[in-house]
Order: structure tokens, then C-alpha cells, then sequence
């Protein structure tokens, strides 16, 4: 049973009013956990349950493996047991149930040594075990006969049984009875059951294989005559035989023992076997008389071991007093008064005492960053210019939003394409390409980038495992459940027999097709209808008979007066056959979507992307590494160049000749005139020459003193243009591991403190944030937010009971009615605005708001030039209306100068 910090888990008993209920109305719906057999009468308990078990907290009771959820707990539980009953010796398990039933043992490592210790020389008919006739020559037997100590000295009794059909005799006297029994102490089985006197008869199987890997250590060479051996049967003792650790050792023993026996909480309570292991091994589930009693006495001997030590702890108790007069009783109700009100004061000042600790705890300050909800704005903050509501972020411009989940599989789709770009050879598009391709509805002008990425996934797809004909079975099946059901199996006017029909000779061989990139990819859609009839059924593919229908069929000429869409198209009825090349524009933006997320999510198991996703780790492997050498670098040069501050500050300080007072440089034309006066005033120059030889020395020391400086100067200069580049690299190691992270793991910027998650898709995978002369690039150029998850709303409101607050009126205050966002909603920030108002309502004070500041304050420079990117491009493609351009030939025209309808796959591979 899987446990819960040191815990076993209980599973949830039906309440007595649900039994009540079963009785009354069987009919009543309820909630089944299939993996425990647990129901529950509400969703919300069943919820909760299910919550609670998938919680990573439980630890397998038998491995000891912790952070699992309950049921991964319950697999590796039910994996080990069934490792360890087909290790352990079939014909040992009896033995052992047998010895451990009814045992009164405290610990149960003691209760697997005394089994230990009793079994590991006995052994037993039928058992395989290893016979160690030779020094490094071991052979894998089985045992044939059992021969108890009474057969010790007659070999010619145990000759008389070498026959397999003569063992009756043998049977009427089973072995290892006493040993076996636990009752008897070591000593005693030893000596009324010597396990060093018994013969056994074996049947040698197999050589052992050698083992051994030490270096140096000969293996022995096996030689004919051990080769011979093999097959025969002889005559050993224990001493010669031993079981394979992996089949019996303690620790295996151990296992065995927890997994087959239990045993009751109360004092002194024996080991018991359970119940369906007792029956299917025979061991006797009814506790004899004689040994129930020997139970009791053992439990009766422990109650009062425990209840003489607890009266020794505290003191004896009191002997029957005589009766007391009226003032011994007086004097005892005293002492009793006085007692009870000693007890009262120390009540009373313990109170007040945790009293004043709350109120200190209360008064002590927060230490930040903290809870996100724990902190709400206050006056400061307010008057700080912090905002009060998020700004609200748009739900209405996300591309496909009207259905649900459509805009979650689009964004996933171009992540996919766009982050797999190397191994699927596909040049990146932005998603407002990807948004207009997908739009792209006129037959005349093909788009390339849907003729690109289908034919990448369909290449790609090839390596994946499939299913001959699988739509068409699904299908079938799904035929089949209708009628019995007396549903109309047409789609769109179209039956599945229709349907299957024209299925049969479109896309046969997809795998085989020569999709070539300078050809336009021809025959692409034909491909694509192929890929689906092998890959997609009703259960991975939920709409398939309706997107099959709509790329295999047309409406009539006479309905539609052409073979495009008709004003409700969603509601057409079609009839005619038509090829997939002619149908594929017509198909709605939701299908195209459909087909390409289910293309992703099979393409994401296939070798080419398994391949580069452990290129990329290893990348990121040795980026860190390269980070690490760069930092250390850098922080090199850093103390050199703080080195050289200090030395100039040093040199600064003082003069040259030592003292600290400012020294005069003279001019030389006044060193001249000085030194002529004072060799008229003087009768010899013996002084002249005294001060020039010191002008000198000075003067020879300032050019050394400025050499000095312009050196330090020039080398600070250099270091600085180093750490210059350290720090260019460290940045471009930080887009670097963005784009490895994201072929690896997609992970949102951060989540705010409503647990809302912030995604920034750009720079990731095949993608890149600068680009050739450090112009921005973009792939997205905006800011997504998604609504937080089921378990996020769960974890709010057991926030909100613990401190007994409103969160839901709280949300409509900070984000307003209109910018709560559910579990599957989603919304964009695409204005520089709106972005800068959004962090500064970010409160660094709380855990998550804080790293996500911190995130946005990492990535700012990228996130907003390719925000500015996007609105130049938009700005610079933007269409003016123009009433008087109305011709089909203009409209085609502006239409080929769209972004989209430019873009080529410089990746492309034209292999067939």
C-alpha cells in the first residue's frame, strides 16, 4: 500500500447514507474511481480525491521510491511484487508463511533474521539451487530427494530411494518440521533438527555462468570432464549448496515477509498471513487454541511490563487508607482546593503568555518576497503611482477564438513548425503568415508555405508507425454503432459507405510520393488524404469523417452554380466526387487547423525529432559549461581591473620623493635665472649643481610617472574591451540556450498572482531574436496570457478558506470583470502600452510577480523591438481601400504581394 508522508493511505469508504441510497435507488448516478474502487456521491469529492492522488507526495512502500502520484506508487508496488514472487523459490514460500504465521515479534527485521537464520542451510524438494563441487565451478541444480538426519549413517537406506517413483517413504516424513518451527530456539532446532545432517539427492542442470569482471582475476577453464556433469545426480550436503542472491537474501526475504503477512496495532499482536496467501499455500488460518493462549500470555505479560513501568514512573499507588474524621477530610478538601487553583493560575498564565507571542508573531514584519496573495496594495504604493487594476488584455483579436480550443491548437501548431524548423526543413514564418496562409482561400495562387509545411509533416510522418487503411476501419466501426443506435451516418449529405468509397483511390501511396520542392510540392493534398487513412481513426481524430467529406466532395454545380463554398458552407450539402488539389481551398480555417495540430502531435514521436531534441541537450550541456568558463573570465579581468584602480589611487596619493605635500615644477627659464643669481651671490656653484641634479631626478621621475599611467591606462582600456565581449557572448549564450530550452521544453515567462501564465514565443528553436546587422526579428511580436488551470483555481481556493477571503471579488478588483480568464481563455497584449502598463501592476513583493519581473527585465530589449517590428510591418502592409481597384486581376495582384504569399522555404530538401 503506497504511503503519505510515513503513512499508509486509506481508501475512501461509501458513506452509511450512499449504502442507504443503493438500497433505495440503484439507478442513482455516482462518481467511480476505477483504480481504487472508491465512489463518491458529488464531482467535487471525486475531484478532490482524484487531486489528492495526483499529487507528486506518495512514496512505493516497497522500493522506497518517493515523489510519485498515488497511482505510480500503486504500479512500481504491484511491478516489484511481481518480481519478487517469481525470484523467491516456490517451494520456500510455504515453509516460510508456515514459520511466520502467528509469531509475536515486536520489530520485523527481527522476525526476518530468526527466518533467516533457521532456512538458509535447509533446503527443499524441488528447489533450484547452486552446488559448489569445484574451487570457481558452480553448478545450477535442482533437488530430487530430501533425506532427514535419520538416513545419516545408512547409505544404503537412501540407495533404496534413488528411484523416482519410490518416494512415498520418503513423504510420510517430512523435512526441516522442527527446524522450520519458531517456537524452538536456534539452539534447539539445531539440535533435535540438524540441518548439517541431511542428505540430499540433486539433479545438476547447467554450469554457472562466470561473473567475475575484477581485472587480473583468471577465469578457471572448463573442462570436459565438468562438461559431463552436467545432467548427472549426486549426493551433497548443505554445506556445499546455496541459493542465488537474488532469489533468497535478507533484504529479498524482507520484501516477501511485508508483502504476505499484517498484523494489528494493539500490544503484543502476532504476525498473521493474509488471508488469500494463506489458503493458496496451505498454511493454517485458524489459530490453534494452544497457541492462541501462549498469544494471550505473551500480550498479558506486556500490558503489565508497561503498567509496572508507567507506576514506577509515577509512584506507587496509594494503600487503602482507614477512615478519616472530620479534620483529615477538611485538611484534604484544602489541600485539593489549593491544588485546583494552582493548576488554574499556571492555566491562566500559560494563556496569557501565547497571548502575547501571537501578538508579538503578529507584530513582527513580513520578509519579502513572500505569497503573492498575502500582500495587498496599500497607501504607499498608491501614492507610488502603483496600479490598482491589470490592465485588460484583448481576447477579441486572437486569430480562430471564437471556437474553443482552436486558437490553443493554431499557437501550438506554429510552435511546433517554427521550433522543429531544423529536422522538419522549414524556414520560419511568423503566425501572422501562418494566420493568413491557413485564411488562404483562392485557387488560382497556390500558397507555398501550406504546400511547405504539409509536405515536411507527411515526409516526417513517413517514420511513423501507422496503420494500413485506419480511418477506413474507424469508420467502419463507427458505421456499425450508429445504425445500432438508429443514427444517420451522413455528414454533410455524405454517407460513410460514400465516404469510403472515395477513399479507396486517393493517396495509396503517400509514403511513395516524390512531394519535390522545385515542382510546388505537387500532389500534396492527394498525400495528405493518404497520411489520414493510415494514421487517423474516430478516437485520435474526433472530426475525421467531416474534414475527410469536405476534401473529397463538392457541392453540386446545379445547387451552388460553382464548386466554391456557398453562403452557409458549414451547413452545404455535398454531393459530387472531387479531388483533394481542387477541394483543400475551400476547407474551413478550423479544419486546416484540425489536420495540422493532429500532424504535430503525431510528428513529435518520430526519430528525426527525437534525434534533435538529444542534440539539443547536448548543446545545452556544454553552453552551461561555456557560461560557466565565460563568468570566470570575466570576473578575471574585473579584479585585475580593480587592481589597477587601486595601483593608481596608490600612486596618486603620494609624490615621488615620499613626502606628502604637492611638489612645484619650475619652469627652466627660471631654474636659469634662479641659478645665475645665485652664482653671482655665491663664491662657488658647488650649490648650482646641487639643485639641478635634483631638478632632474625630478623631472626624470614625472616622464616615468606618466609612462606609467598612460601604461595602466592602456591596459585598463584593454580589459575593458574584454569584459566588453564577455558580455556581448554571455548574452549571446542566453539567446542561444532560449532557442535550445524551446526545442526541449516550451516553459511561459512567469505567472502572475492570480496564477495567470505569460507566454513569449519568440527566439525559440529554429527561430532567433536578432538577425544579420542586429535588426529585430520576431515570430509572434506579442504577449500571451492564459487563464490559470483547474489545479491553480483549486490551489486559490484553498487559499481563500485558509485565510478566509473572497479571491473571486478580489479578481474582479485587480483585473476587472472583463480580464478574468478561465482555464482554457486566452488574451494578447499587442500595444507597447499595454505591456508597460502590465509590469508596472506586476508587485515584486511576491514570489512569482517577482520572478516574472525579473524575466521581463531579462528579455525587455527583445520583447519590445519585436513588438515594434510587428506594428512597423503591419503599418508598411497595411491595404488602403480603394474603390475604383475592383478587378479580379488587381486583387490577385495585391494578393501575391502579400507577406505570406512571398515567403519560401530556403530549407527545403528535394529528396523523393
Amino acid at each position: 500500500m503506497p504511503t503519505c508522508r510515513r503513512k499508509r493511505v486509506v481508501l475512501t469508504e461509501p458513506s452509511a447514507a450512499l449504502l442507504h441510497t443503493a438500497q433505495t435507488d440503484p439507478h442513482k448516478h455516482v462518481y467511480f474511481l476505477d483504480q481504487t474502487g472508491e465512489i463518491f456521491e458529488t464531482y467535487e469529492a471525486y475531484s478532490a480525491r482524484m487531486s489528492f492522488y495526483r499529487l507528486k507526495q506518495f512514496q512505493c512502500e516497497v522500493t522506497g521510491k518517493s515523489g510519485l502520484d498515488y497511482f505510480q506508487a500503486v504500479e512500481s508496488e504491484r511491478q516489484e511484487a511481481r518480481t519478487l514472487h517469481s525470484r523467491f523459490s516456490e517451494t520456500l514460500k510455504p515453509a516460510v508463511l508456515k514459520a511466520v504465521q502467528w509469531q509475536v515479534m515486536g520489530r520485523l527485521d527481527h522476525l526476518v533474521d530468526a527466518v533467516y537464520e533457521r532456512f538458509k542451510d535447509r533446503y527443499f524438494l524441488g528447489e533450484r539451487v547452486l552446488v559448489d563441487l569445484s574451487p570457481g565451478h558452480r553448478y545450477y541444480a535442482r533437488v530430487e530427494k530430501v533425506y532427514p538426519p535419520k538416513y545419516n549413517a545408512d547409505s544404503k537406506a537412501r540407495d533404496a530411494y534413488i528411484d523416482a517413483a519410490s518416494t512415498s517413504a520418503l513423504d510420510d516424513d517430512p523435512p526441516h518440521v522442527i527446524g522450520g518451527d519458531l517456537h524452538y530456539t536456534l539452539q534447539e532446532s539445531i539440535a533435535k533438527d540438524d540441518p548439517a545432517l541431511y542428505y540430499y539427492w540433486v539433479h545438476l542442470t547447467e554450469l554457472e555462468k562466470d561473473k567475475s569482471h575484477e581485472k587480473g582475476k583468471s577465469t578457471p577453464k572448463v573442462t570436459e570432464h565438468d562438461k559431463k556433469l552436467i545432467g548427472s545426480l549426486i549426493e551433497v550436503q548443505c554445506n556445499i549448496l546455496s541459493r542465488d542472491r537474488l532469489s533468497f537474501s535478507k533484504s529479498i526475504l524482507r520484501r516477501f515477509i511485508r508483502d504476505c503477512v499484517d498484523r494489528d496495532a494493539a500490544v503484543a499482536s502476532p504476525w498473521t498471513v493474509k488471508l488469500p496467501i494463506a489458503v493458496r499455500y496451505g498454511v493454517d488460518s485458524v489459530m490453534p487454541e494452544e497457541t492462541r493462549q501462549g498469544v494471550e500470555n505473551i500480550k498479558k505479560g506486556e500490558i503489565d511490563k508497561r503498567k509496572k513501568i508507567w507506576e514506577d514512573k509515577e509512584g506507587p499507588p496509594n494503600k487503602k487508607q482507614k477512615k478519616m474524621t472530620a479534620a483529615q477530610e477538611e485538611k484534604a478538601e484544602k489541600r485539593e482546593r489549593d491544588a485546583r487553583e494552582k493548576l488554574e493560575k499556571q492555566r491562566l498564565a500559560k494563556e496569557e503568555a501565547e497571548r502575547i507571542a501571537a501578538e508579538k508573531k503578529k507584530k513582527k514584519p513580513v520578509r519579502y518576497p513572500t505569497e503573492d496573495l498575502d500582500i495587498r496594495i496599500g497607501e504607499k504604493d498608491k501614492k507610488a503611482g502603483m496600479r490598482l487594476t491589470r490592465p485588460p488584455a484583448n481576447s477579441a483579436c486572437l486569430p480562430f477564438n471564437n471556437t474553443p480550443g482552436t486558437f490553443e491548437a493554431f499557437l501550438m501548431a506554429w510552435n511546433f513548425l517554427v521550433v522543429y524548423g531544423q529536422p522538419l526543413h522549414v524556414s520560419v514564418f511568423s503566425l501572422d503568415e501562418f494566420e493568413h496562409a491557413l485564411r488562404h482561400s483562392v485557387p488560382d495562387q497556390p500558397c507555398s508555405l501550406l504546400a511547405e509545411i504539409h509536405s515536411t509533416l507527411i515526409y516526417n510522418l513517413r517514420t511513423v508507425n501507422f496503420i494500413r487503411h485506419s480511418a477506413i476501419l474507424s469508420l467502419l466501426q463507427l458505421k456499425e454503432y450508429l445504425e445500432t443506435h438508429q443514427q444517420s451516418t451522413a455528414v454533410l449529405g455524405i454517407t460513410i459507405d460514400e465516404l469510403t468509397g472515395a477513399m479507396a483511390d486517393v493517396g495509396n501511396n503517400w509514403e511513395r510520393v516524390p512531394l519535390r520542392h522545385t515542382e510546388g510540392r505537387e500532389g500534396w493534398e492527394d498525400a495528405l488524404v493518404g497520411c489520414l487513412k493510415d494514421h487517423a481513426n474516430t478516437t485520435n481524430f474526433p472530426r475525421l469523417q467531416e474534414v475527410l467529406t469536405r476534401l473529397l466532395f463538392a457541392p453540386s454545380e446545379t445547387e451552388s452554380g460553382s464548386k466554391g463554398p456557398t453562403p452557409a458552407d458549414g451547413e452545404a450539402v455535398l454531393s459530387t466526387p472531387s479531388p483533394p488539389s481542387e477541394r483543400y481551398c475551400y476547407l474551413p480555417p478550423e479544419d486546416r487547423i484540425a489536420i495540422l495540430s493532429f500532424m504535430c502531435n503525431l510528428a513529435i514521436s518520430s526519430k528525426a525529432i527525437h534525434a534533435h531534441m538529444e542534440s539539443c541537450e547536448e548543446q545545452l550541456t556544454a553552453l552551461r559549461k561555456e557560461k560557466i568558463e565565460v563568468n570566470r573570465m570575466k570576473k578575471q579581468f574585473l579584479e585585475e581591473m580593480g587592481l589597477l584602480s587601486s595601483d593608481s589611487k596608490d600612486s596618486n596619493g603620494g609624490t615621488p620623493n615620499g613626502s606628502g605635500e604637492d611638489v612645484v615644477m619650475q619652469d627652466p627659464s627660471e631654474l636659469s635665472d634662479a641659478s645665475e643669481g645665485v652664482e653671482e651671490s655665491t663664491p662657488s656653484g658647488s650649490k648650482r649643481n646641487a639643485r639641478q641634479k635634483a631638478h632632474a631626478k625630478e623631472r626624470e621621475a614625472a616622464r616615468a610617472k606618466r609612462a606609467s599611467q598612460k601604461q595602466a591606462m592602456a591596459e585598463r582600456r584593454r580589459l575593458d574591451e574584454e569584459v566588453n565581449k564577455l558580455e556581448r557572448r554571455l548574452e549571446g549564450i542566453e539567446r542561444e540556450f532560449r532557442k535550445l530550452l524551446g526545442s526541449v521544453r516550451v516553459k511561459p515567462l512567469g505567472r502572475d498572482r492570480f496564477y495567470n501564465r505569460i507566454w513569449w514565443f519568440d527566439g525559440m528553436g529554429s527561430a532567433s531574436l536578432v538577425g544579420s546587422g542586429g535588426i529585430a526579428l520576431y515570430g509572434t511580436g506579442r504577449l500571451f496570457i492564459q487563464g490559470p488551470s483547474e489545479f491553480d483555481l483549486q490551489q486559490l481556493e484553498k487559499k481563500a478558506i485558509e485565510d478566509n477571503e473572497d479571491i473571486l471579488a478580489r479578481r474582479r478588483e485587480e483585473e476587472g470583470e472583463e480580464g478574468m480568464l478561465g482555464p482554457q481563455d486566452w488574451a494578447v497584449y499587442s500595444e507597447l502600452e499595454e505591456l508597460e502598463a502590465f509590469v508596472s501592476w506586476l508587485n515584486p513583493k511576491g514570489y512569482r510577480e517577482l520572478a516574472l519581473k525579473t524575466a521581463f527585465t531579462k528579455w525587455w530589449v527583445h520583447i519590445t523591438a519585436g513588438m515594434r517590428k510587428r506594428i512597423a510591418d503591419l503599418n508598411a502592409n497595411a491595404k488602403i481601400p480603394d474603390a475604383r481597384r475592383s478587378s479580379r486581376k488587381t486583387a490577385l495582384a495585391d494578393l501575391s504581394r502579400d507577406p505570406y504569399m512571398l515567403w519560401t522555404n530556403r530549407r527545403a530538401v528535394n529528396s523523393s
